[in-house]
């Protein structure tokens, strides 16, 4: 669908704005027709409201279970409303008291060019000179506090202990591995591919990466038992299914798993049954908690002020895979998700970054 605002990139003020809105549940994989284009005039601002340009939308599997009809800690996107996601945007216009037009947000500012939103609905985002504002949707922003929340405040990695992370290679995990290691842990990495393993161990530390394309069924549970002759002490879950099967009966007397997300199940058209070897969290008197980042709200200035001299200074190695192309590749980006061809934090840039 053309863009109705020639201007856009410039200091015109918007006029319209293109979204796109869900039209269909999925079943199982994502296609483009499960949603329609839609253009709207945009409202003039009432008191608090600002209009916010969208710079970068966030790719992440939470995407995928908004799509749904599935009870989650927020309710299913309505059919016939715009997509829904996080974002970084920058202000055009604002009647908020404390935005300012050239100021950049964050918040769930979904699949949509320009929108117009209560400015307590946003949050500021203090960019650093030099630092890409894609970061702050990555390793500064939601990615890197819930690999922050999750290790530090769930899993608590102790020096000499094991850890292992699926999904090693994603922007979570590979921030939550590093974060272990960082406490003087062992870290075993989970990933899809050779390129993947070899990032894990040679760029972002890991002791250990096991690719588990390459070991599937018994063969994982294998590799993890010789990549863990000691047990596992924490395991960061991303994934789900198989490859939790294959955790459990590693796991050691008072092992912690946070529970980040269940990729593996998202696109399943039938009730996924399982784990096997679930009772080896009462024998081995595991502590299983999952986690919603929102829920962490209160620590996130804590968490800031410990993660930015980490990765600003090197110590947290990251990547991101950023498509251009604007909102045509949102369900091209959601897709790679499940198809693992990204490299660490995933985004869509949906406007010139100025």
């Amino acid at each position: 669908m053309p863009n109705p605002n020639p201007t856009t990139g410039d200091s015109s003020t918007p006029r319209k704005s293109r979204s796109l809105v869900l039209k269909s549940r999925p079943k199982g994989r994502v296609v483009n027709g499960d949603f329609a284009w839609q253009e709207q005039d945009l409202p003039a601002l009432g008191a608090g409201e600002v209009l916010v340009e969208t710079l970068y939308l966030s790719v992440d599997p939470t995407n995928r279970i908004w799509m749904s009809d599935q009870p989650a800690y927020l309710p299913p996107v309505a059919l016939g409303s715009v997509m829904r996601a996080a974002g970084l945007g920058r202000v055009l216009a604002s009647s908020h008291p404390g935005m300012a037009p050239g100021d950049l947000v964050a918040g769930l500012l979904g699949w949509q060019d320009f929108l117009v939103s209560p400015g307590v609905a946003l949050s500021r985002v203090q960019a650093q000179p030099g630092v890409p504002l894609s970061l702050y949707l990555g390793a500064l922003g939601m990615t890197g506090l819930t690999a922050w929340v999750g290790m530090n405040d769930i899993g608590k990695p102790r020096a000499g202990e094991t850890v292992v992370v699926s999904a090693a290679a994603g922007a979570v995990g590979s921030i939550a591995g590093q974060l272990a290691r960082l406490a003087g842990a062992r870290v075993v990495g989970l990933a899809g591919s050779p390129d993947k393993c070899a990032w894990l161990k040679s760029v972002a530390g890991f002791d250990e990466a096991i690719d588990y394309h390459q070991h599937k069924g018994p063969a994982l549970g294998e590799a993890l038992h010789k990549a863990c002759p000691k047990g596992i002490d924490v395991y960061f879950e991303n994934v789900g299914g198989s490859t939790l099967e294959a955790i459990l009966p590693l796991l050691n007397n008072g092992a912690r798993i946070p529970l980040c997300g269940l990729i593996s199940q998202y696109n399943e058209r039938e009730p996924v049954r399982g784990p096997l070897g679930f009772e080896q969290l009462l024998m081995k008197r595991v502590m299983l908690q999952g986690f919603i980042i929102l829920d962490f709200a209160p620590r996130f200035g804590e968490a800031l002020a410990q993660l930015a001299p980490l990765v600003l200074g090197g110590k947290i190695q990251f990547q991101e895979t950023i498509l251009k192309g604007g909102l045509e590749r949102m369900v091209e980006a959601v897709n790679m998700l499940f198809d693992g061809k990204n490299q660490g934090k995933l985004l869509v840039q949906i406007s010139d970054v100025r």
